[in-house]
Order: structure tokens, then C-alpha cells, then sequence
């Protein structure tokens, strides 16, 4: 019996990987990106994204996998592409940071990271190398090169940081903000990666981009429970 009670406990305390998600459909994801390259050329960049970030992360079982969403009615909606069948939670009101500490504060205990769908470089390494770091420090960031980041993740143990207060998001400062509220805090930091928002940078990685197809056959993705 203890065996199996300690087994349960292990089963809870494992490492999470939110992906943050917004509906697929014009008008709600990659609206700037639609606006400078036409909306059918970035819902169709935003779609293959969406689909190559779960199907290269999704899949084994180091860590469960769950998608969070905008707007919270798309967690019941078809619009979603296959491999993204998996467990869906919405990601309710409030500018970012209030949306990613729920989702940190809505989870059973341990250590938990959050992504953005829409990095072309993102590879399950990147993940795997983040947790290994999160199981030395209290936080984990992954910086972009505008100042922002692309990776958050928190340890959640003794008790759930709250890193978000204050912060200028979609803009320079993000990274250094986030910094400034984790002070005395041990920080580790992923790679450098980007997200995709301007004709720009969608150029700059439209090679990469345009790689971006799923299989035919998608694996089945690992079903979080919360």
C-alpha cells in the first residue's frame, strides 16, 4: 500500500509543458503577420507551426504535454488541427502575465514550463535542456532577441513564484521586467530563440518556415490531466 501511495505522489509531481495557443483562424492568430504578409500566407505559417510544435514535443513521456487557449470558447471548437488533440484549457481574461501565472497556479505540483506555438526553431531538446536547468534554479527563461522570451518556466516548489507583475509585454523590456520581479532569485536561462510576428522575421526564416508540414500520420500526443 505505501508503495503504491508513493507511486501516486510520483505520478502528480512530474514536469509540464503548457503550450499557449491562440485559435487558428484569421482574425484571432498572427493578426499583425496577417496584416503585412495577407491573412491565408500566416494562417497557413501559424497552422504548420502549431502542428510541427506539438509533434515535436507532445510525443514520449518526460513531461505532459496540454495546450492553453484563446479565446476560452476555442477550447471546445473543431478548428484545431489534428495533432492538437490533446487536453485543452482555456487561458482566460487578462494581458499575458495574468494568463500564464493562472496557468502555473492551475496545475498540480512540480516544476512546469510555458511556450508560445509560433517559434519555428523549437526542438524537444530545447525543452528537455530548460526542466534539466529548472532542477538547479527557481526559474528558467528562454530570451528573445527583441528583449522579450519565448520559455518561462517555474519550479512551483516550496510554493509558485509571481514573476509577471508590472511587466511591458510586446516590447524591449519583458525580459529585464521579469528579471526584476525574480531578484534573489536563482534564474537559469534557455538558448536564444525567436517567435514569428513581422513580415520581417518571416523572411528571415521562410526556408525554416516553409518546412514546417506534419506526417501524414501524426503520433498520438501524451493526454495531460489537471
Amino acid at each position: 500500500m505505501a508503495s503504491q501511495q508513493a507511486r501516486a505522489r510520483g505520478a502528480v509531481f512530474v514536469p509540464r509543458l503548457i503550450i499557449m495557443a491562440k485559435s487558428p483562424v484569421a482574425g484571432v492568430a498572427k493578426r499583425r503577420l496577417g496584416r503585412e504578409i495577407g491573412d491565408c500566407a500566416a494562417m497557413r505559417f501559424y497552422r504548420n507551426c502549431l502542428m510541427h510544435t506539438v509533434l515535436r514535443l507532445a510525443r514520449g513521456s518526460r513531461w505532459q504535454t496540454m495546450l492553453a487557449v484563446t479565446p476560452d470558447k476555442a477550447v471546445a471548437e473543431h478548428c484545431w488541427p489534428s495533432p492538437c488533440r490533446m487536453r485543452r484549457l482555456p487561458q482566460g481574461h487578462g494581458d499575458l502575465g495574468a494568463r500564464m501565472q493562472r496557468l502555473f497556479k492551475c496545475l498540480p505540483p512540480g516544476p512546469a514550463i510555458i511556450i508560445g506555438s509560433d517559434i519555428p526553431e523549437i526542438n524537444a531538446s530545447h525543452i528537455a535542456q530548460a526542466f534539466e536547468l529548472l532542477g538547479r534554479a527557481d526559474a528558467v527563461l528562454g530570451p528573445a532577441s527583441d528583449g522579450g522570451y519565448w520559455l518561462v518556466g517555474l519550479k512551483r516548489s516550496p510554493r509558485t513564484l509571481a514573476p509577471f507583475a508590472g511587466v511591458r509585454w510586446s516590447g524591449p523590456h519583458a525580459l529585464a521586467d521579469t528579471l526584476a520581479n525574480l531578484k534573489r532569485k536563482r534564474v537559469a536561462f534557455a538558448p536564444t530563440l525567436d517567435d514569428v510576428d513581422t513580415a520581417q522575421s518571416y523572411s528571415a526564416t521562410k526556408t525554416l518556415t516553409e518546412r514546417l508540414v506534419a506526417p501524414r500520420q501524426p503520433p498520438k500526443v501524451h493526454q495531460a490531466r489537471v
